[in-house]
């Protein structure tokens, strides 16, 4: 497993930016499934929702319906980061955000402790 550390979480107004880092412990990536998964409030752990999610092998990059157009994703391999930014957020956005990498060969799965997104209107 690696080691995963996001932060960048705060409370923003609706209209608003913030950028996520998930800091990782991996240093080469193209075994891995990326993603970054959240949790509203009220929700169980099982009822996570992926956000995004990026190939280390090919950068291909998918996202849910309801970020497409907001939410970006991406990986700096020279700072071992993975990245969400996420612009124009609304309160349905109010969550905690996990940073998820999978292995694609052996489906090992690493999960960080998260970092609280709160929208307000």
């Amino acid at each position: 497993q690696v080691q995963l550390v996001e932060s960048g979480g705060g409370l923003v107004q609706a209209g608003g930016s913030l950028r996520l880092s998930c800091a990782t412990s991996a240093r080469t990536f193209s075994n891995y499934e990326m993603g970054w998964y959240r949790q509203p409030p009220g929700k169980d752990r099982e009822e996570r929702e992926l956000v995004a999610s990026i190939m280390g092998r090919g950068g291909g990059t998918g996202y849910a319906d309801s970020v497409k157009g907001r939410f970006t994703v991406n990986l700096d391999t020279a700072k071992n980061a993975l990245y969400l930014q996420m612009n124009n957020l609304t309160p349905e956005d109010t969550a905690i955000y996990y940073c998820r990498f999978e292995t694609t060969t052996t489906q090992v799965v690493s999960w960080g402790r998260g970092t609280q997104v709160v929208v307000s209107s």
